[in-house]
């Protein structure tokens, strides 16, 4: 199964385009669209049920007049009501309007609380400003009918591209969307606006998606389950790599800790926890598999990475947010180490991102900040702060580091500097619980320690660290996570 396409609403024209070209015609596209909704319709209704549909001025609610004519096809009680006036439709949403022979009412006037099912197609991709007037009326009085709500391509009120809510959005039961999914279907909060999502194929074949560009998938194992790390019989524990997880001070040692039982979790063939000479003491009371060394800071690190078998380092977590963790970033990059950046080791480049850019030169890297951490990285750098895309921001932040970015939350993204990136939608509000963090760190290093690139080791951490603590629930804390990865990893390559 080939991963998961994401199309933005520029991207999806495109593909629309290009198949109108190779021969399909828009009215036989939207009919395709309709009729599918219409199928989506049909499950979520009785016979001779009550439908009514909210129809908007452009192709969208072109598709509202096709699903109309097509549930009054079926015995179906409809009423439509247009945003707008019949008059004023063009192009492929006028043709479908002609097919339907009842009447047109105002959509403000629409009755929506008599219905068995409402039919959203007041809005699509195209929606570029905050809903005011008729149209926020009736979202307005849709919401508050309590009727099921089924969506035409995405829940009217919501940014196609960023997910934000414009001003008032339709709160859908479920969406039957064309083709691909859009980041709306994903990105927070439009996903809670969405209910269950359905991709209906309408005949715009893969090739023509990919050939949009798009380059943004779903965070899920069909994008990099072939690429997983998998032992072979004569593997021994050094063809496995070697993660080493640098340690704070004497009070600040369980983070480290619980990064590099991760990394031991998921594969890493040895995992050591390089620590400064007041904490040993600590870290060897709470360590058996994990190798524990004696580093007193930058020199100390410089001096450990002699040995060419540790190829994978956890910088980081409790590890203090100072000038000495700026130079222990230093040193690993240009040991030419894979690395993972988390929590001091981002927050220490506070307003220095470019600094970051200059290092990253040297070594294939990922950081894993939250919104916070993200902010305070790039004070100063509008150009990555500003964009109201997650996508954007993200991207914007792993063409100027050169590293891959892991910007986390219940969306998180993953951005690779050379354009890709993907969303995860696996995760549960308990990973809310700290070291949760310094867990994925582990994960993502892990994994890098056996080969795999940066981009897919993130995604892949990303999503069995999300599988992992959804799989236990409530009650979960960090300490549960690297317990339950065997679990994940075992579902993944049986």
């Amino acid at each position: 199964m080939p991963p998961e396409l994401v199309l933005t609403p520029r991207e999806m024209r495109q593909a629309d385009a290009w198949t109108i070209e190779s021969g399909l015609p828009g009215i036989e596209l939207m009919r395709r669209a309709g009729h599918a909704v219409a199928r989506a319709a049909a499950e979520m209704l009785t016979k001779e049920a009550r439908v009514i549909v909210a129809a908007g001025p452009g192709q969208n609610g072109g598709d509202g007049f096709v699903v109309a004519t097509r549930l009054a096809g079926m015995g179906h009680r409809v009423s439509l009501g247009l945003l707008g006036e019949v008059g004023r439709l063009a192009g492929d949403a006028a043709l479908a309007a002609k097919d339907w022979k009842g009447a047109v009412e105002p959509v403000e006037s629409l009755p929506f609380a008599e219905a068995d099912l409402i039919v959203d197609a007041l809005f699509g991709t195209g929606l570029a400003r905050d809903l005011g007037g008729a149209a926020r009326v009736a979202v307005e009085r849709m919401n508050a009918s309590g009727i099921p709500v089924l969506a035409v391509d995405l829940p009217s009120g919501l940014d196609g591209e960023t997910g934000r809510v414009r001003g008032l959005a339709v709160k859908a039961r479920r969406t039957v969307t064309f083709a691909a999914r859009k980041p709306c279907h994903v990105l927070m909060p439009g996903r809670a606006f969405c209910g269950e999502v359905e991709v209906a194929d309408i005949g715009i074949p893969r090739v023509t998606l990919e050939a949009t560009g798009g380059r943004l998938f779903a965070n899920a194992p069909p994008l990099w389950l072939d690429r997983l790390p998998k032992p072979g019989l004569d593997f021994h524990k050094y063809d496995r790599g070697h993660t080493l997880v640098v340690s704070g001070g004497a009070t600040r040692t369980g983070a480290a800790r619980l990064a590099a039982r991760a990394a031991l979790r998921i594969g890493s063939g040895l995992v050591t926890v390089a620590s400064p000479p007041e904490a040993l003491g600590v870290n060897a009371a709470h360590l058996t598999a994990i190798m524990l060394r004696g580093c007193d800071g930058p020199e100390g690190l410089h001096q450990i990475l002699q040995d060419a078998r540790l190829n994978a380092l956890v910088l980081g977590p409790a590890l203090g947010a100072h000038s000495g963790t700026r130079a222990m970033v230093a040193v690993a990059a240009h040991a030419r180490r894979s690395l993972v950046l988390d929590a001091d080791a981002l927050t220490s480049f506070e307003g220095l991102a470019t600094e970051l850019h200059q290092v990253f030169r040297h070594a294939p890297a990922v950081l894993t900040p939250h919104d916070g951490e993200f902010r305070r990285l790039f004070k100063g750098h509008p150009d990555i702060l500003d964009p109201e895309s997650k996508i954007e921001r993200a991207h914007r932040a792993a063409a100027y580091t050169g590293a891959v970015v892991v910007l986390k939350g219940p969306d998180t993204v993953i951005a690779a500097p050379d354009g890709r990136a993907a969303i995860n939608e696996n995760g549960t509000p308990y990973l809310g619980t700290a070291g949760s963090g310094d867990t994925l760190c582990g994960i993502v290093a892990g994994l890098m320690a056996q080969g795999l690139p940066a981009f897919e080791a993130a995604c892949a951490g990303v999503w069995i660290h999300a599988e992992a603590g959804a799989s236990f629930g409530p009650g979960l804390i960090a300490e549960d996570l690297a317990e339950l990865i065997p679990g994940v990893l075992r579902t993944l390559l049986r």
